[in-house]
């Protein structure tokens, strides 16, 4: 091989190489090195149950993390608390916030976009209208931009918590207000139900391209492997000499339609539902 192609083989390879931009991405954004009181022993199950059976594919190895306890309840009400810090966090896409209340106690909550250290966040009805503050949704003027919201009382956050999301505060009516989420769908929740002011942080979390496969294996997914390249005691689409189109409509390993087959089964808050979500 001449030296020439060897020369344009290495910059072909040198142009193709994928970037990273976590620094861009990750800019100002603090590891937690400390022994807090919010961290906890994570155990890796590789997706098996008490039995050792695979309950939940495609989970396996990665990296060892620690749990941090995220206060998603937001219950101590007129303290003011300070931002320590913002901090990464590897159990969710968003960034998480350590918080230190007046009386000197710390907690995780979720880093609402626009906060910084050495703000001021508040809980409770008489909590002002800025980003980070959580109040009922009853206090919360129609139109506001919220995330991190309850679906009963006092159970904590439940809707619009991973990164970027936000739901919008449209109408109030009685006991319950209407909420437009980001999928399209419009659902009604009580209003003493709490959520918190802005939108989640690391809304550009959808951008970063993780650029290789191994970067996929640290954070501890295993490859998904097609139906149809298995053998028939594996899956429905499995089989066949050479490729084959399976002969029938797909569906999951345990014979479930997919392809827009409705799955959902808790018919009981279907009355909260005003619009489905579009597809």
């Amino acid at each position: 091989m001449s030296h020439w192609l060897k020369v344009k083989r290495l910059i072909w390879a040198r142009r193709t190489k994928p970037v990273w931009l976590s620094k861009e991405l990750n800019h100002g954004i603090e590891n937690c090195k400390t022994n807090l009181p919010g961290l906890e022993k994570k155990s890796n199950t590789g997706g098996r149950n008490n039995l050792g059976r695979i309950t939940t594919r495609h989970i396996g190895g990665g990296h060892k993390q620690h749990y941090r306890l995220v206060d998603f309840k937001r219950v101590k009400d007129g303290i003011p608390a300070t931002v320590e810090r913002i901090e990464y966090d590897p159990n969710r896409t968003a960034h998480i916030a350590l918080i230190m209340y007046a009386d000197g106690e710390r907690a995780y909550i979720l880093a609402p976009r626009g906060v910084v250290p050495g703000q001021v966040v508040l809980s409770g009805v008489e909590a002002p209208i800025r980003a980070g503050n959580c109040l009922p949704m009853r206090n919360i003027p129609i139109g506001s931009t919220i995330h991190a919201v309850e679906l009963k009382p006092g159970k904590g956050a439940q809707i619009a918590r991973s990164a970027g999301a936000a739901v919008q505060l449209v109408a109030r009516e009685g006991a319950y207000v209407t909420l437009r989420l980001r999928s399209g769908e419009t659902r009604k929740v009580l209003a003493e139900c709490r959520a918190t002011l802005g939108e989640v942080s690391n809304h550009e979390h959808s951008l970063r391209s993780l650029g290789k496969a191994g970067a996929t294996r640290w954070r501890g997914i295993r490859p998904t492997v097609r139906g149809v390249v298995m053998n028939p005691v594996d899956h429905p689409h499995g089989g066949g000499e050479g490729r084959t189109s399976g002969g029938r409509h797909p569906v999951t390993p345990w014979g479930v339609p997919t392809k827009g087959y409705k799955t959902r089964t808790n018919k009981r808050t279907d009355k909260l539902i005003v619009r489905r979500r579009s597809k």
